[in-house]
């Protein structure tokens, strides 16, 4: 099949112009993907959506399915990578904490309950049928998971939560309560089970703070 000469260097790479031209696919791809399913977008749509020819597309997807892991690695970057990294670097606290989950409400609420997690959402339709694109969701989803970890590490390491605290379990925990709570936030067309789900692992963490030191007996002096 017949190439464009101009989006790819000598040694193989991309040009800028090829760079661009295979995001906007990846993009255009996504976007439908998100609203009707892996197995309810066509090539075709994908190529009206991004306004691109079927030759451009094969040039740079062998086929829909290599198409689904790049749209599957571009979720991994925009939501996790742009979005929720940032944030969770940044926290220093609960109410840090807390304006992450006013964050993800509020965006759901924006986007009227519909469509689910970008990511969760393909890994529950991909995780029979395609095996690698689930190792790569699963991949994502534990570099989430890490960015919830290294933010409760940081917390603990301030003595913000007491030693005994587990930062990986808690970790999986609230990650698990964020997907549940997405899924259940789209079926109900309501946040009310994502903002209850978030509450009560915030509150969790909470409760492993360690306990005020009384006034005038700094911590580390004896009685």
């Amino acid at each position: 099949m017949a190439s464009d000469p101009g989006t790819r260097r000598a040694g193989g790479g991309l040009t800028r112009k090829g760079a661009h031209t295979r995001q906007k696919i990846v993009a255009a791809a996504a976007d439908l993907i998100l609203t009707q399913g892996v197995a309810g977008t066509t090539l075709d749509d994908v190529r009206t959506e991004a306004g691109v020819s079927s030759s451009q597309i094969y040039h740079y997807f062998a086929d829909k399915e290599a198409l689904v892991r790049a749209v599957v690695d571009y979720r991994t970057q925009t939501v996790v990578g742009d979005t929720h990294e940032p944030i969770l670097t940044a926290i220093e606290g609960i109410d840090g904490l807390r304006a992450w989950r006013d964050t993800i409400v509020s965006t759901q609420e924006d986007a009227g309950c519909q469509g689910g997690c970008p990511l969760g959402s393909l890994g529950s339709e991909l995780a029979e049928l395609d095996h690698v694109a689930r190792h790569d969701v699963a991949a994502g989803c534990a570099r989430w998971e890490a960015a919830i970890r290294a933010c409760l590490h940081g917390m603990r390491d301030r003595g913000q939560l007491v030693e005994a605290a587990d930062p990986g379990q808690l970790a999986t925990a609230m990650l698990a309560a964020l997907q549940g709570g997405l899924l259940l936030a789209q079926i109900e067309r309501s946040v009310r089970p994502l903002a209850a789900a978030l509450d009560v692992m915030i509150s969790l963490t909470e409760s492993l703070a360690p306990p005020p030191q009384p006034p005038g007996d700094p911590a580390g002096q004896g009685g």
